[in-house]
């Protein structure tokens, strides 16, 4: 399946998934219906609350508590979006302008701050205990995976290993938790929610690294943001780490140049030579099939069906969003 396909297998859950964010969304303070519906509606694929949604088909256990769930991994993600381009100082995400760009800082700041509560409130009306720990503790080690890479920015001696924590904790924290609550909600066995949680942990890392990839090999428009924007910021990513692994002196003082004052920019054209040389993106994109491979047998246990075929299908575009 290709992702219009998933999109339409999964149409009617998903419009009542969109529902409820829109409904939830709603606020007397105006800024924040503004913002917030800005940021909501700016062309995102929904791909965390997508994988929510297709699970509980793929394990028939759908109900309007997976469609809250799956609203909650939303607002969540959203909100750290908001929290993530103040940080990094981005202007362009999915192709249009970030909301800080547009409505300033502080108010990006906070309306992110409105979605974390909302989620939080929107939990509590799930009345499950360990859905309310998993997801605590997913908003903490995503905080926790911002700070890292913080620490990380500007730092050449970043280690493949630290790099993949920084992953783990940033961004597949919460596919992990938007597909294990499933079973979770489900009453499901702990295999079929070790399954769960493992698929989305590898296809979280999968999508990741991808980016880490297009980052150097896709343009604005296909990409969303800026061509560069990590190398701009003076992020080791592992496509720069792996290629000082493997580079000449002269390109390893470079790359090490271009993350610690973040000018790698001024040389980009030798960086990328020294990236292709290297084969730092190939071996990033064989990162990122490892990971999906990984997905994909995760869930050899779950009872075939199109929805269990929708997210085999993902693991592979994940992966595979390159050529």
């Amino acid at each position: 399946m290709n992702i219009k396909q998933i999109q339409q297998l999964s149409s009617v859950d998903m419009t009542q998934v969109n529902q409820l964010i829109t409904e939830q969304l709603s606020s007397d303070v105006a800024l924040i219906n503004q913002l917030g519906f800005y940021i909501i509606n700016s062309g995102g694929k929904r791909i965390r609350p997508l994988i929510t949604v297709l699970a509980a088909q793929a394990i028939n256990v759908y109900n309007p508590q997976m469609t809250k769930l799956a609203a909650i991994i939303e607002f969540i993600h959203t909100a750290t979006l908001l929290h993530d381009d103040v940080v990094d100082e981005s202007d362009l995400r999915r192709g249009e302008k970030t909301a800080n760009a547009l409505f300033g800082n502080a108010a990006s700041v906070l309306v992110g701050d409105f979605l974390y509560s909302r989620s939080f409130e929107m939990m509590t009306e799930l009345e499950n205990l360990k859905v309310m720990k998993v997801l605590a503790s997913a908003t903490n080690v995503i905080a926790e995976g911002e700070v890292l890479q913080l620490m990380n920015c500007n730092n050449p001696d970043t280690t493949e290993q630290t790099y993949m924590d920084v992953i783990y904790f940033k961004t597949a924290k919460l596919f992990e938790a938007a597909t294990q609550l499933v079973a979770v909600l489900g009453e499901q066995p702990k295999a079929i929610e070790d399954a769960l949680l493992d698929y989305g942990k590898y296809l979280g890392t999968a999508f990741q690294l991808t980016d880490d990839v297009m980052d150097y090999a896709s343009d604005a428009d296909e990409m969303g943001k800026n061509t560069g924007d990590d190398l701009a910021e003076g992020k080791p990513t592992l496509p720069l780490l792996y290629a000082m692994q493997q580079g000449t002196p002269k390109q390893v003082a470079l790359i090490r140049e271009a993350i610690e004052k973040a000018n790698g920019m001024d040389y980009f054209d030798e960086i990328m030579q020294a990236l292709k040389e290297t084969n730092a993106l190939e071996y990033t994109k064989q990162r990122a099939i490892e990971e999906s491979e990984k997905a994909i047998s995760a869930i050899s246990i779950l009872p075939e069906s199109e929805y269990k075929q929708a997210l085999i299908s993902l693991a592979n575009i994940a992966a595979n969003r390159i050529s």
